[in-house]
């Protein structure tokens, strides 16, 4: 997602171990998600992987061989999921196979879904503090439910002792969240001003292939944490619950002012007054339950920031996160218990740069913001707790040394804190309290994170290095100066114990990020050597067989692969790439529609012996000039009829063709 939507927006697997090769000609389900539309899995052209020599053969690794970005020479291509890649398995015996991939859809928003008891309900409908439907009436004579174009977040995990009635094979839940709505029926932007609905999935999952199949729809209520702001990417927890997100929190010296915050109060009480800013920019929890419900809590003690993709570490304690923010920061949580969010200590990463060249290195060191419970703060934002209560704020410089000058959101403040508040500034001001305290404020777009847990290794997308990252920009923090590029990098973090925070006070983790530099084929390239520069024959900014604004990440243990989703204002289509840590070989595996977002990656290695990675899109058709000026006049009737007159966007799975994969036999 981009800062305040002023640039582009947010903008199967059954391989063989031990078991014989399944008969072919049935498209299973592999990889959950992906960009898509209404397309079906691609037909099988009559060529089907030999039969193994050694049916007992197991599975030893596995490559993605990648497929050529789409053209105006198949403007269908550029139009909608294109899935021409393949997935090259080898065997111990010393064969080989090569698949082909193929996309499969579940539904596409504003479709009718089956609700578990006879009825129908809209998929990624809105719905008020009353669970009452939210109508765009913005068209005489075509009132109906807003829904929305835009998935995000989403979590596949396996149930204890499921009730759902209905499914046939094995019961396999799916959570998935949705951030925003691109604009009304008439045109007008409505963009962080409808409260973000989350659903759980139902599906029944063929034991025989894997195919998954959806049987019920389930709209969580989210009215006892006031409803939801602005969710982005999410992660499966250990424990198996979906961790959500808020993202770009409201500021609350603003609270009476922003109309954004105003819209959507209104929209979710009925009331522009009625919302209060510090509710929102905290992490959701959903616990989904046997009956295919979900249950909903907010974690008030993780730091107010702009949540994107957290990242639980295997202590089930350590809760490592970006921050999708101009001056964000990397920010660090540790449970007191295991499995357990509602307390812990935050903290904050210090930048020691080590490299100013391209998107730069540093070693890292961690201060600690406090310690707190859920509860206690939310019992000050149920009180009524005011911005000025916390912090005095102020935006020109009081020539006042009781005040430090720190940077907001891409502007100076200067700030200092109420006698008696850290800990509401900790945790509800997190941003100016954190920059205050000395860390280093100065991240642009830092997205999704994922976890290496074999390497001890973590990987974080910067979608662009921009603005505060720069030397010279007027945002800049301070610590952080590199050159770029415009169109992003991933980072590697390696994670070790013995680490202590900046007061000598031992930090209680063996999975602290002590140092963070970028993947070398993993970094952008954009054409001109400069943001938006110079353009291909097509209008790519960045060299498309590169990344270019990365922004999901998901790591999976098995296929030892990084999965890197794309939000790109420099590439016309986006991508979903895999890169093999291993051979560092970077692929192509798919091509969302063109102006549309790559969301919701999610790779799960094992579930009833079938691998799944799960991904969405957004917005397909949201054109930006002069990125797309060469191909809109022929793609836009093409979207529009694919995808509701881009009102709909598609959650689905990526699978094999014509056969499915398989890492592990149960």
């Amino acid at each position: 997602m981009s800062e305040q939507l002023n640039t582009s927006r947010r903008k199967a697997i059954k391989l063989l171990a031990g078991a014989p090769l399944l008969p072919l000609g049935v498209a299973t389900t592999g990889l959950l998600g992906a960009c898509g539309g209404t397309e079906t899995a691609a037909a099988n052209d009559g060529t089907l992987p030999p039969a193994l020599s050694n049916p007992q053969a197991s599975f030893l690794s596995a490559a993605f061989v990648s497929m050529a970005a789409p053209t105006l020479d198949d403007p269908q291509s550029m139009a909608t999921t294109t899935v021409r890649s393949s997935l090259k398995v080898a065997l111990s015996d010393g064969s080989s196979q090569t698949y082909k991939l193929a996309y499969q859809p579940f539904f596409m928003t504003g479709d009718n879904v089956p609700d578990g008891k006879g009825g129908t309900l809209v998929a990624g409908g809105y719905y008020d503090i009353n669970n009452k439907p939210i109508s765009d009436t913005s068209v005489p004579g075509r009132t109906r439910q807003f829904f929305s174009d835009s998935p995000d977040g989403s979590s596949l995990l396996k149930p204890a002792n499921p009730t759902v009635p209905g499914v046939k094979g094995n019961t396999v839940f799916a959570v998935v969240q949705f951030e925003y709505t691109t604009a009304n029926q008439a045109g007008t932007s409505m963009y962080g001003v409808l409260p973000p609905p989350i659903a759980v999935l139902t599906l029944d999952q063929d034991p025989a292939t894997g195919k998954l199949t959806l049987v019920k729809y389930h709209n969580v209520d989210t009215s006892s944490v006031n409803g939801l702001w602005i969710t982005c990417g999410a992660s499966l927890s250990p424990w198996n619950t979906h961790l959500s997100s808020e993202e770009y929190e409201p500021d609350a010296t603003k609270a009476t002012t922003d109309a954004q915050l105003r819209g959507f109060s209104q929209n979710l009480y009925g009331n522009p007054n009625t919302a209060k800013p510090y509710n929102y920019g905290h992490l959701p929890e959903v616990t989904v339950n046997p009956d295919g419900t979900g249950t909903i809590k907010k974690h008030y003690c993780m730091g107010r920031i702009s949540h994107e993709l957290v990242q639980v570490m295997p202590d089930e304690r350590t809760v490592l996160m970006g921050d999708d923010a101009t001056n964000g920061g990397l920010f660090m949580f540790i449970a007191d218990k295991a499995r357990d969010l509602s307390a812990g200590t935050l903290y904050v990463a210090k930048w020691n740069q080590t490299s100013g060249v391209g998107p730069g290195a540093a070693t890292l060191s961690w201060i600690k913001l406090g310690h707190a419970t859920s509860a206690e703060i939310r019992a000050l934002v149920d009180a009524n707790i005011t911005a000025s209560a916390i912090m005095d704020v102020k935006t020109a410089d009081p020539s006042d040394t009781t005040y430090t000058r720190i940077m907001y959101a891409g502007k100076p403040n200067w700030v200092k804190v109420m006698p008696n508040m850290e800990k509401a500034a900790a945790f509800l001001e997190t941003h100016r309290y954190a920059a205050l305290m000395g860390g280093s404020l100065g991240f642009s777009k830092m997205e999704g994170t994922t976890l290496n847990a074999k390497d001890k290794k973590a990987y974080s997308a910067m979608s662009r290095i921009e603005s505060s990252m720069l030397k010279g920009n007027a945002a800049n923090a301070g610590d952080i100066q590199v050159e770029g590029p415009y169109s992003g990098a991933v980072y590697e973090l390696n994670l070790s114990g013995g680490q202590r925070d900046k007061s000598g006070v031992a930090i209680p983790s063996e999975w602290v990020p002590i140092d963070m530099a970028p993947v070398p084929a993993l970094v952008s390239e954009d054409l001109g050597g400069g943001a938006k520069k110079q353009q291909d024959a097509l209008g790519n900014f960045a060299h498309p067989d590169k990344i270019a604004t990365p922004d999901n990440l998901k790591f999976s243990e098995k296929l030892r692969t990084l999965f890197i989703g794309e939000d790109s204002n420099t590439h016309v289509n986006n991508f979903l790439w895999a890169y093999n840590v291993d051979t560092k070989a970077l692929s192509r595996v798919l091509s969302c529609p063109a102006g549309a977002e790559s969301t919701g990656l999610h790779a799960v290695d094992e579930i009833n012996g079938w691998t799944y990675i799960v991904t969405n899109f957004q917005h397909a058709g949201d054109w930006e000039s002069p990125l797309h000026d060469k191909v809109k006049p022929t793609l836009e009737p093409i979207i529009k009829a694919n995808y509701k007159d881009k009102f709909g966007a598609t959650v689905g799975y990526l699978t094999a063709d014509p056969t499915g994969l398989r890492l592990s036999a149960s």
